[in-house]
């Protein structure tokens, strides 16, 4: 059976390749750090699991402390210059996109073919992780399908993933971190304590109060953790389930999707939201870091606002 850690392995791999050629890049004059930031999170992929939670953590302190102390740089390995480039473009074109549409072709297709045709009985994949495991087999494919097309020499790939990597940094791991937090949050009980306090600010039957509040909480914890994903299990545990759907009978399906939908509100407000937000202002070199930000606040409030109203609509009035 191919399962999750046959993915893990491989990327360990891919960091541990880059934590290797950092540490030989002189030309960057903090390599050292680059490569004790990658060649972590390569341990992290191969034995995390093994791992106590102990352990764990404190690699992810080691991490953030390689980062916080700036101790990470750009580097500049031998890639295909400008001029190499646009000769490619003008010479390919649209045709580039080739490889990066066998990704989402062969995740999107695989996981149909497999789940609802006689594939299934063969017990190939681990069950329920089928998409991200072709997710997988899709980038390899892409991979493969690219060398062969264009020739590059042999170590382009990991070259150009460093390179890239290397541009965006810490926030790379960002989001799979403040996803984690989540869960931490949701464990430690926090839901429990905002369900309590907002029990105390919501007038008795007031079922917008409690819409508000909700779609509120999504969107400041999310501005918090940058992840949406993140403040869900808080603000679920804390108001979506047991005031607005037990308690008021809201239709659970709307609460959940729309609900997300208000904490995407606030990604698109924070720089926590790294991957969204901060990481294509480095790759476009942007002079305002922030710039991305200001773009979207304009969209994301009245946005907020609307989603604060389909819950109530069509949650509730619509519903019943």
């Amino acid at each position: 059976m191919i399962t999750l850690e046959w993915l893990y392995f491989l990327a360990g791999i891919i960091f541990t390749i880059w934590a290797v050629m950092s540490a030989r890049d002189v030309t960057n004059g903090k390599r050292w750090g680059n490569a004790a930031f990658w060649g972590l999170l390569a341990v992290s992929f191969f034995f995390g699991g093994q791992f106590s939670d102990l352990m764990n953590g404190i690699l992810v302190l080691v991490l953030v402390a390689i980062a916080g102390f700036g101790w990470i740089g750009r580097s500049d390995p031998p890639t295909a210059s400008l001029a190499e480039r646009l000769q490619f473009s003008e010479k390919l074109g649209n045709r580039l996109f080739f490889p990066a549409l066998i990704i989402p072709i062969t995740a999107v297709v695989g996981t149909l073919l497999y789940n609802f045709t006689p594939l299934n009985e063969t017990g190939l994949f681990e069950e329920r992780r089928e998409t991200l495991i072709l997710f997988g087999v899709g980038v390899l494919l892409a991979l493969a399908f690219t060398m062969v097309w264009l020739k590059p020499p042999l170590l382009a790939p990991v070259e150009e993933g460093r390179r890239l990597m290397d541009s965006i940094g810490w926030a790379a791991v960002l989001p799979q971190m403040l996803a984690a937090l989540g869960g931490v949050f949701a464990l430690a009980g926090v839901g429990d304590i905002i369900g309590s306090l907002a029990g105390e600010v919501i007038p008795e039957g007031s079922i917008f109060l409690a819409v508000f509040i909700f779609c509120l909480g999504m969107a400041f914890f999310t501005i918090i953790m940058g992840n949406a994903f993140a403040a869900f299990p808080v603000m679920a545990a804390a108001i979506g389930i047991p005031v607005l759907v037990e308690q008021f009978d809201g239709n659970p399906a709307v609460i959940g999707a729309v609900g997300m939908l208000a904490g995407f509100c606030g990604t698109l407000c924070t720089p926590m939201a790294a991957n969204f937000n901060i990481v294509p202002a480095a790759l476009l070199e942007l002079k305002d870091q922030y710039g991305v930000i200001r773009q979207q606040i304009g969209t994301a409030i009245p946005l907020w606002v609307c989603n604060v109203l389909i819950i109530y609509i069509a949650g509730f009035y619509l519903w019943n």
